[in-house]
C-alpha cells in the first residue's frame, strides 16, 4: 500500500471475513506520508504482518518482498484498495489442492467506485488456452484475483522494469513452462474510480517493450510486432476518448454486465464493510 488511508481498513477487514481462518496477511508500507500504517495496526489481528517502508519502491519490488517474507503454501494478492469476497480463499485454495497442475488461479472482479457504484464485471480467461491465447497482445487475467502456489512465484519474480505492466510482463514471460486457469464466479472487487492517462500510456509503453525483448528472445518476432501494432492502436484510442471526457463509456465497453447475482453478492458484502453508497 501507499497512501492508502482512505481504503485500506475495508481492505483488510475483508480478508479477516474469510471463511477460511488459517491465513496470514502481508502488508507492506511503500512509503506512505499518510497514516495508513497506524490503521492496519490497529485492527489488532495477530495473523497481519505489518512491514514499514520509509521509501518507496514501487509494486512489483514489494510483491516480491512480499512473497520473500510469506510462510504459506498458496499466495493470494490484492490491493490496498480492493475487496474480497467472504469466500475467496476458500475457492481458489480448493480449486489449487483439487487440481495440483495449476500454478495460478484467477477469478472474476467486479469493478466498483469509492462511491460504492457497481461499474460492470473483469472480463477473465477460465483456460490455460484461453488466457494464452494471445500472448504479445494481452491476457485475460486480472492481477489482484491472482492466488498461486508459494512455490511458483518464488520461481516466477515480478521485473520492476515494466511500469503498470508488471503483471503482464509476468505472465508473458512464465505463460510457456506454467498452468493458469480461472474461477468464473467473481471472488474480488476492484475499485477503479476512472480510466487514467497516465497509467494507461506508460503500461502500454512497457508492454510494447516487454513484447518485443520477449519476441526476440523466443525468435517470434512477427507475432510480437503484430501485438506491438496492436498496443499502439489502443493506446491511440485511449488518447481520443479519455482524452475528450468519454471516460466512463470506455471504462464500461472494457466490462461485462453485472449479472443479478453479482449484484446482490455485492450488496451484502459493501454493506458488511459499510463501504460508500451501499
Amino acid at each position: 500500500m501507499r497512501n492508502s488511508a482512505s481504503t485500506v481498513e475495508a481492505a483488510v477487514r475483508s480478508v479477516q471475513l474469510q471463511t477460511i481462518r488459517n491465513w496470514e496477511l502481508i502488508v507492506i508500507d511503500d512509503g506512505s506520508s499518510d497514516h495508513s500504517s497506524a490503521i492496519v495496526q490497529g485492527v489488532g489481528d495477530e495473523r497481519i504482518q505489518l512491514v514499514r517502508q520509509h521509501r518507496s519502491s514501487g509494486l512489483a519490488s514489494r510483491l516480491n518482498q512480499a512473497v520473500a517474507l510469506s510462510r504459506g503454501e498458496f499466495i493470494a494478492r490484492m490491493d490496498a484498495d480492493d475487496i474480497c469476497f467472504p469466500e475467496r480463499l476458500l475457492c481458489q485454495i480448493g480449486r489449487l489442492r483439487e487440481e495440483p497442475q495449476i500454478d495460478l488461479l484467477g477469478c472474476g472482479a467486479v469493478v466498483f467506485t469509492s462511491g460504492g457504484e457497481l461499474v460492470g464485471e473483469m472480463p477473465i480467461g477460465l483456460t490455460h488456452e484461453k488466457i494464452v491465447e494471445r500472448p504479445f497482445v494481452g491476457f485475460p487475467f486480472p492481477h489482484p484475483t491472482w492466488c498461486g502456489r508459494a512455490a511458483w512465484f518464488r520461481s516466477h519474480p515480478y521485473d520492476s522494469r515494466p511500469i503498470y505492466a508488471e503483471d503482464q510482463d509476468l505472465l508473458l514471460r512464465s505463460h510457456r513452462d506454467s498452468r493458469f486457469a480461472g474461477i468464473g464466479t467473481v471472488l474480488l472487487g476492484y475499485r477503479q474510480d476512472r480510466l487514467k492517462l497516465r497509467k494507461l500510456l506508460p503500461g502500454r509503453m512497457s508492454l510494447i517493450e516487454s513484447s518485443w525483448q520477449y519476441g526476440c528472445r523466443t525468435r517470434q518476432m512477427f507475432p510480437a510486432l503484430a501485438g506491438i501494432a496492436n498496443h499502439v492502436i489502443k493506446g491511440a484510442v485511449d488518447i481520443a476518448t479519455i482524452g475528450f471526457g468519454m471516460n466512463r463509456s470506455m471504462q464500461r465497453k472494457r466490462l461485462k454486465p453485472i449479472s443479478q447475482l453479482t449484484a446482490a453478492r455485492w450488496s451484502a458484502v459493501a454493506n458488511e464493510l459499510n463501504l460508500s453508497g451501499s
